[in-house]
C-alpha cells in the first residue's frame, strides 16, 4: 500500500515537509548553476554524475584542442592546426547543443528529483506505520 499526501496524519505530514526541505532541489538553483553548465555542475547537483562527468570531459577536451589550436596558430603548423580547429568545434559543438537542450530539461529533471525524494520518504513513513501498529502505538 501507498501513503498519499491526504492519508497523513499532521505529525508525519510535519516530517515530510522537514525531510523535504533537507532533499528537494531548487529549480532557481540548478538553473543557476546551468551558467557553469559547460563543466556539468548543474548535473552533478541532481545527482546525475554519469552524465555530468561526461560533460566534464567534453569541457575538458574542448579546452585542451583550444589551448592546442592556439598554439598551432601561433608557430603556424596548418595540420595541427586543423586538427585541432576540428576537434575543437566537435567537442565544444557538442557540449554547447547539450546544455541548450538542458535548459529546457532541467523543470522535469528537478521535478523528477522531487517526486522522487518524496516518494522515499512517504515509503519511509508508511514504514513507520506499520511498526507503530504492530507494536501497538497510537499515532
Amino acid at each position: 500500500m501507498k501513503l498519499t499526501r491526504e492519508q497523513l496524519t499532521v505529525n508525519e505530514m510535519l516530517i515530510l515537509n522537514s525531510a523535504m526541505r533537507d532533499t528537494e532541489k531548487s529549480l532557481a538553483l540548478a538553473y543557476l548553476m546551468l551558467i557553469g553548465g559547460h563543466l556539468g555542475v548543474h548535473r552533478f547537483y541532481l545527482k546525475r554524475i554519469a552524465t555530468a562527468l561526461v560533460q566534464l570531459v567534453l569541457f575538458i577536451l574542448a579546452f585542451i584542442f583550444y589551448v592546442g589550436f592556439y598554439v598551432a596558430v601561433e608557430f603556424e603548423t596548418g595540420p595541427f592546426m586543423m586538427l585541432s580547429g576540428i576537434l575543437l568545434v566537435l567537442f565544444g559543438g557538442a557540449l554547447t547543443v547539450w546544455v541548450i537542450v538542458d535548459l529546457f530539461l532541467m523543470p522535469r529533471m528537478v521535478r523528477e528529483w522531487n517526486q522522487r525524494a518524496e516518494a522515499d520518504i512517504m515509503a519511509q513513513l508508511y514504514q513507520l506505520r506499520l511498526t507503530n501498529k504492530q507494536q501497538g502505538i497510537e499515532v
